[in-house]
Formats: C-alpha cells, structure tokens, sequence
C-alpha cells in the first residue's frame, strides 16, 4: 500500500521525531511512504481568519500535490481535517471540489488511517510509562476520530493509560484564538494543565502537535515534570526510548 506523508508546519518546524516516527511506523506496517515535497501549510490559519479567497490558492495547490497519492496520511487531526474542508470552498459541482472531494476521500489522520484503513489495532509498540491522552477538538468533533488512538495505546505494552478528566475540554490553543484572546485562553490551558496534573501521569500524549506546543508550553512554565510527545513516537516505540 502506497502513502504520501503529510507532515504539517508544525510537524515539519517542531516535531520532527514525530514525522520521522510516523514514516517509520508506516513503514513498520508494510506501507510504501513517500514525501511530496511541494506540500505546503493546509491553509487553515489564513482560512479561520477569514481569508477564503487566499486559501483557495492553498487549497488548489494541495489538491494538486497530493492528486497522485494512492493515500495520505498526516500527522494532526486538525490539518487533516482542513484537507477536508476543501470541498466546502470550492463552487458546487465545479471540477475543482470534484478534485478536492477525491483527495478527501483518501486522506487520514494517522490512527485513522491505521485502524480504519490498514485494520490494525496492535502496531507491536513497547513503552513503559504513565500517560494520559488530550483529545483534541478538530480530530474528534470535526474529523470524528474518537476510537482509533485509544485502540492502538490499549495495546502498547507497558503503558498505562490513565483517562485525563474533563478530556473533551479546549486545550485553549484554537490556532489564533490563542493570540486574539489571550487571557480567555490562558485560563483554558491552566484549566487542562490542572486536570493533567491530577492524573499524577508522567507523560502527555496527543495528536495534534498544536495543542502539545501549548500544552506543552504551560506545563514548561509551570516547571511540571510532565513529559509531552505526539502518539506517533509511543506507536513507534519497541522500548527503547
């Protein structure tokens, strides 16, 4: 099975091991990866400030990057579901939405595309730990995927899985609602961190490296103990790490 990977800004500027984790376990799986590099940001930043006319420009040229791909496959469920939005900006019925409805079609968030597509729920990983996991908004009220990633942790050995209360919550991040309120969104992520904190889990897990980065960076100025990684890393974990 051939899939392009869809590493994400974030993922190509911030979390480089879990772009490499994701290919290796990809590749683990028995996929065949490959890496357009014309691939740029989804264009979801410029489209959520009410830009629809510049990330339609964005939008044609992923459509065109990834047109060849038997599947892709990223590594935030929030970009993936921009992928998704594309049909939706696009006028009804032109070529250009027929396009972006076949690359939304064959498009998948990693544990997505792992459960659902390649019918896998034990990827072989092996990490000792305690974590928790954030469910992050876009993945799984917009995107839907609720189930995959806690299917695939279940069957890390040697991970305990502890459930975050309040897990649904907002990260408080929101990609510029962080920055147009900020205080609204700093009491949001004070409010996860705590939660966090109360599982006593020495690891944070997640799939959207935006949320991680500011979960993360809370955690940091806290001078929490807390260890933050993108699931990718854990999937791809054979123990030694």
């Amino acid at each position: 099975m051939k899939v392009s990977f869809f590493v994400t800004c974030l993922g190509d500027m911030f979390y480089v091991n879990a772009g490499k984790a994701a290919v290796e376990l990809l590749e683990h799986l028995g996929c065949e990866v490959d890496f357009p590099k014309a691939q740029t940001c989804c264009g979801q930043p410029a489209y959520n400030s009410g830009y629809h006319k510049e990330t339609l420009e964005v939008a044609k040229h992923l459509v065109e990057t990834f047109e060849d791909a038997e599947y892709v496959v990223g590594i935030s469920g929030s970009c993936v579901y921009m992928i998704h939005e594309y049909v939706h900006l696009f006028e009804e019925g032109s070529e250009w939405q027929k396009r972006a409805r076949k690359l939304k079609d064959k498009t998948y968030e990693l544990t997505q595309f792992i459960v659902d597509v390649l019918g896998i729920e034990d990827v072989g990983a092996n990490y000792e730990g305690v974590a928790t996991y954030h469910t992050s908004c876009h993945m799984t009220r917009l995107l839907g995927v609720t189930e995959a990633p806690f299917k695939l942790l279940d069957n890390v050995k040697g991970l305990q899985l502890i459930d975050l209360p309040n897990r649904h919550d907002c990260c408080g991040f929101g990609g510029t609602f962080s920055v147009k309120m900020s205080d609204i969104s700093e009491q949001m992520v004070d409010e996860k961190v705590e939660h966090i904190e109360e599982t006593k889990a020495n690891l944070l897990l997640g799939a959207d490296g935006s949320c991680l980065m500011n979960i993360g960076g809370r955690l940091s100025r806290n001078g929490s103990s807390v260890e933050v990684k993108h699931i990718a890393e854990i999937l791809n974990s054979r123990g030694d790490l």
